[in-house]
């Protein structure tokens, strides 16, 4: 029998207890339950919503990403291109262009970023489910088409069936020696029409700026050539990841980078980290406050059971006995509230999973209802976290307990 647990479970449970301190033990309980329940709920949260921006900029990311280590293009042969295909786990290779231009429409203009892709980019079917209105295609009865971000549409209120007033886009020509005059602007910028034929929708940071073109429409208009700013690969189904890479790697040599998603988005998935970071420690301070509770509750217990510590101490039991006695009764009442909290806790995240009663709050979301992701490495920090703010908590009562003269108390 553990002595120890056996004397504080009594203590816990114990009729004859004073009211108060039971009120305080109760409060100290309910507040580690609450804190507990705020910890997860709002993790799971963080989760759910990670999950939901990676995924969005998936769609937008390619599987592998080619960029120059220095420079900002690269010139791109057919045999180049053959190379990183006969690569094993290689499926599509699509040539890219990126760059800002002035977008002009009626009276409106703004600066958007160019999106020159090549035919088999279709291939690759990853922003299909980003279209909301029209059709993701490049070419229509054989004249190139533009495919705009939403918030692209709505800054110049752009109508995709207006066959009269095409996009314009500007980009200034590569030139030596800058002249004015009549025709200094056909000197000095580019200029290309082209009828929108689709919209799509996925976060914030593309649809406001993003213009996605044929590949020769870009290169004509920002007058790369044969140079791309990158290349994007999808690969083939059960493809490992890593091993592609690596052989991608081995083929362009050390001139060129080879980037995954997460090395893509690198910087958005820090900043998440830091934010779900800095909540934990947020939220860490209900529990501490719960600990203030549980140290005044033991406190209390312990003057209330000066006479029983004596009687112990006088029966041969030892200082740390009594020590782990008084531990373990913050134990009980910071634990008990924790298994209520997580309890309570992954219940309503999977309610909130199934029927997603908590909503966003707005129709312009991607989801209606907050998203929500369980994740062990939760349960085991706030358990964690339980463990060390009750130690805390627990540690100077014991130690007072464990001081108390026998003698005085015991006549």
């Amino acid at each position: 029998m553990n002595l120890p647990l056996f004397i504080a479970r009594r203590y816990f449970f114990s009729k004859h207890k004073k009211q108060f301190i039971n009120v305080i033990s109760i409060l100290s309980m309910i507040e580690v339950a609450v804190g507990t329940i705020a910890l997860i709920l709002v993790l799971s949260v963080f989760n759910g919503l990670q999950e939901l921006i990676q995924g969005l900029h998936d769609t937008f990311n390619p599987e592998l990403k080619v960029e120059p280590i220095k420079g900002k293009s690269f010139e791109v042969s057919s045999q180049l291109i053959k190379k990183i295909e006969a690569v094993p786990g290689v499926k599509i290779v699509s040539e890219i262009i990126e760059d800002n231009a002035v977008l002009r429409y009626k009276n409106g203009q703004m600066v958007v970023k160019v999106k020159g892709v090549s035919e088999n980019y279709l291939e690759q079917t990853r922003m299909d489910s980003a279209i909301r209105k029209g059709e993701f295609a490049l070419y229509k009865n054989g004249r190139p088409r533009a495919v705009i971000g939403q918030g692209v549409q709505y800054t110049l209120a752009i109508g995709l069936r207006n066959d009269f007033d095409a996009l314009q886009l500007w980009y200034p020509k590569k030139v030596k020696k800058i002249t004015l005059g009549i025709n200094a602007e056909k000197k000095l910028i580019n200029k290309k029409a082209i009828f929108p034929i689709g919209v799509f929708s996925l976060e914030q940071q593309y649809d406001a700026s993003y213009v996605f073109v044929p590949l020769k429409f870009a290169a004509n208009l920002l007058q790369y050539d044969n140079r791309r700013t990158s290349l994007e690969i999808q690969l083939k189904e059960k493809a490992d990841t890593d091993a592609t890479k690596k052989g991608i790697k081995e083929v362009l040599g050390n001139n060129f980078k080879v980037l995954d998603r997460n090395e893509q988005q690198a910087n958005l998935l820090k900043a998440i980290q830091i934010e779900k970071l800095f909540v934990y420690i947020t939220l860490s301070f209900i529990l501490l406050v719960a600990s203030i509770n549980i140290f005044f509750s033991l406190m209390m217990l312990m003057i209330d059971k000066k006479k029983d510590v004596a009687v112990l101490l006088s029966m041969g039991a030892s200082t740390k006995i009594i020590r782990k006695i008084f531990m373990m009764e913050g134990g009980i009442i910071a634990f008990s509230g924790a298994i209520i909290g997580l309890l309570v806790a992954t219940t309503l995240a999977i309610l909130q999973q199934k029927y997603g009663f908590i909503g966003m709050g707005t129709s312009t979301t991607v989801v209606e209802a907050y998203p929500v992701k369980l994740k062990s490495i939760d349960f085991i920090f706030t358990c964690i976290t339980i463990v060390l703010i009750t130690f805390l908590a627990a540690y100077y009562p014991a130690r007072k307990a464990s001081q108390i003269d026998v003698r005085e108390n015991l006549t």
